[in-house]
């Protein structure tokens, strides 16, 4: 049975200080949700709030149609997977899955089935008789999953659960949890992570939270190609912000360039900031150019990426297949298309 997620203007205060402040945020069922946002944020406060680890100061949880704000974890029907695992080391591998199991009161019988059916599906069926000290931190991962789907969750929590990972392994994760929820289509995910690719990888849609508040929200290409704020652009990918004047409908200034943008129902005369993607700027002459030298080189296997010093800022730019790329001063052009830029009211801000 499928169940959502609804946070009702939920706060969590340690003392005076308060991490998280007035959250409205619903999951829809077997939507799977990335909090995205850096340390101290207040994401995994949130999450720790669904799994009834913490109390909030006011507001209320909703798991489908339940209010479950003052329920005990067991009682609330989730699954939950946190960064370090959380395996018990003297139990074998089919012991741990089926520990939630026993502690949900799940009839004996049926036990045995449901702990080989969740490891074939994280493909450790293989690994039942085994201890997580005999275990990679992929495999011992794949069997915190089978644990937390043993109990059919209609929600399940992810919390950082590929952070102590190398990035072979969470590259191969990333698919593994991607393949699962295709399997899976009725369970709600609730997926923590500061890792911008993880959350444009596996998120329906993603919540953008900074300073215990929720920033921006919307699917990855929404945030990715129009972000709303400076800070969405700068977290979800990677963005050139840039400080430029509004000098009419669809156009502004930047250092001595006009260049054409969609410029909306931000007024003539106003200070704004301008957003491009550094994939999406073009070496040599081309609509809204712009001229400076390079500052910086730096080869990325791919492309390469150039830091070009324009009016007293740097602009990115991604380029694939330089053969012979610019050298450290050269003078060069930039540009890139109208329909690439997004115009965010208010200036560029420090942090």
């Amino acid at each position: 049975m499928s169940s959502g997620i609804r946070f009702d203007r939920v706060c969590v205060a340690y003392g005076r200080q308060t991490v998280l402040d007035a959250l409205d945020l619903t999951v829809e069922p077997g939507e799977v949700m990335a909090l995205l946002g850096p340390s101290g944020s207040g994401k995994t406060t949130a999450l720790r709030a669904v799994a009834g680890f913490v109390r909030p100061a006011s507001g209320r949880i909703f798991i489908g149609e339940r209010d479950v704000t003052g329920l005990p974890p067991h009682q609330r029907g989730i699954g939950m997977v946190v960064q370090q695992y959380a395996l018990f080391p003297h139990m074998r591998v089919q012991d741990n899955v089926a520990f939630g199991m026993k502690a949900q009161k799940v009839a004996k019988a049926e036990i045995p089935g449901r702990v080989a059916e969740a490891l074939e599906m994280t493909g450790m069926a293989s690994y039942a008789k085994r201890f997580p000290r005999e275990l990679s931190g992929g495999q011992q991962q794949r069997v915190a999953i089978a644990r937390a789907l043993a109990i059919r969750p209609g929600v399940l929590l992810l919390d950082e659960p590929l952070s102590a990972l190398d990035a072979q392994l969470r590259s191969g994760m990333l698919a593994e949890l991607a393949r699962l929820h295709r399997e899976l289509p009725d369970v709600s995910i609730l997926y923590v992570t500061h890792d911008q690719v993880e959350a444009l990888t596996l998120a329906d849609r993603i919540a953008v939270m900074d300073r215990a508040r929720l920033q921006d929200c919307g699917t990855p290409q929404e945030l990715y190609r129009t972000p709303r704020t400076e800070f969405t652009a700068s977290f979800v990918g990677n963005a050139n912000l840039l400080a430029v004047t509004v000098r009419g409908p669809g156009a502004v200034s930047f250092a001595d360039a006009e260049l054409k943008v969609h410029t909306g129902e931000v007024i003539s005369g106003a200070t704004a900031t301008l957003c491009v993607r550094p994939h999406l700027v073009g070496l040599g002459d081309g609509p809204n150019a712009v001229t400076g030298k390079v500052a910086e080189v730096q080869w990325r296997g791919a492309t390469h990426r150039l830091y070009v010093e324009v009016g007293g800022e740097r602009v990115k730019a991604d380029l694939r297949e330089l053969r012979t790329p610019p050298a450290l001063g050269d003078e060069v052009t930039l540009h890139f298309a109208p329909e690439d830029a997004v115009l965010l009211a208010g200036g560029v801000t420090d942090g």
